[in-house]
């Protein structure tokens, strides 16, 4: 019994212990600061929403101090919002969008004690690196779904910015249309905006109206599926699951999981380990993700896309594998190459299948 007492006891005073400490340690973690800067609302239930999600989880998760900043322009008055991150103790601030990256370099030659990660850029410092995900990936396996729906071979893409992450997408989401319907075309009409509801859904009514009838996206918010299922078209969402606003016409969607790159990032920079670099994740990694599945997706399609997810997730298998040919139809990617990771960040050329141009409308 005098035994059992005394490894209770200790059992008790330890786990006390740990607690006491996790505690401590909690507390203590409200002294870091970390800032985020984003280009919409968080009420946009697409990027911007992902993002914060993902923020408050790692703050309860780590104990920290957080700040986001909403509806940030890609122009100076990013480095004026970072300018206010700084003055509230922000020691590790993350920018997210393309447009902010020259801000956040600015910033950073300013600030060389805090350090920066910017989404989807490619310019780095000491102090401050970039962060993507391969969100092509999971564009494929939507564009299998939509080439399996479509019954008129005619599918629309309200696309933002005529930049390299946004012909990427289209040229996998393509790629995986026309692997499962070689006559499927896929028709872009450019927003030139991230998040603009108004302007995403005139695109997507321009584009159903021409005789397409399925919808895919790469915009912030959720209007072009939700114009799609106004009319019984299908759709294919955007960086958060999208289900909800097209009950009957939702295939499936690219969605992102920022939680653990956030956690990861923020605990290296509070140990003294920040890196920087550029971190380029995908389906392997979990920062990318196929959402679920709508009710009209066959289990023929499900399967298919579960073995080029399988491939793709394993490394087996890439999707800029040659042969690959342009929209002009000469052949850009040779049988057997891989496209290099500095070749898709400076995609300028549309794929076979694509109607549309690289440049504003």
């Amino acid at each position: 019994m005098k035994k059992f007492l005394s490894v209770l006891l200790s059992v008790l005073f330890v786990t006390a212990l740990c607690l006491t400490m996790a505690g401590c340690q909690s507390e203590g973690n409200k002294d870091f600061k970390v800032g985020f800067i984003y280009v919409g609302p968080v009420g946009d239930e697409g990027f911007t929403y992902m993002h914060d999600l993902a923020r408050n989880a790692v703050e309860e998760k780590l104990g920290i101090t957080t700040y986001a900043i909403e509806n940030v322009p890609e122009s100076a008055e990013c480095a004026a919002q970072i300018e206010n991150l700084v003055k509230k103790g922000c020691k590790l601030i993350f920018t997210t969008s393309f447009g902010h990256m020259d801000y956040t370099l600015e910033m950073a030659e300013k600030y060389p004690d805090v350090k920066f990660m910017h989404f989807s850029g490619y310019k780095t410092a000491d102090n401050m690196g970039t962060y993507m995900g391969r969100m092509y990936q999971t564009r494929y396996l939507t564009g299998i779904a939509a080439g399996k729906a479509t019954q008129t071979n005619k599918i629309g893409y309200v696309a933002a910015m005529p930049i390299a992450e946004c012909i990427r997408g289209i040229n996998a989401f393509t790629l995986g249309v026309r692997s499962v319907n070689p006559e499927a075309t896929v028709n872009v009409v450019w927003t030139n905006t991230w998040i603009d509801a108004s302007i995403e859904k005139q695109a997507a009514e321009s584009l159903l109206s021409s005789g397409c009838d399925v919808i895919a996206q790469h915009q912030d918010s959720t209007a072009p599926v939700v114009a799609a299922e106004a009319v019984g078209a299908f759709a294919t969402g955007y960086h958060s699951s999208m289900a909800s606003k097209a009950p009957n016409g939702y295939l499936t969607g690219p969605v992102w999981d920022f939680e653990k790159y956030y956690t990861d990032t923020i605990t290296a920079a509070m140990e003294g380990k920040f890196e920087g670099g550029r971190y380029w994740g995908g389906m392997a990694d979990g920062i990318v993700k196929l959402d679920t599945f709508g009710p009209s997706v066959t289990e023929e399609t499900k399967t298919l896309i579960k073995e080029k997810q399988d491939l793709i997730i394993s490394g087996d298998w890439d999707i800029f594998n040659g042969p690959i040919v342009g929209q002009d139809g000469t052949v850009k990617v040779a049988e057997g190459q891989n496209m290099t990771d500095d070749e898709l960040e400076s995609f300028s050329w549309f794929v076979e299948g694509v109607v549309g141009s690289t440049e504003s409308n």
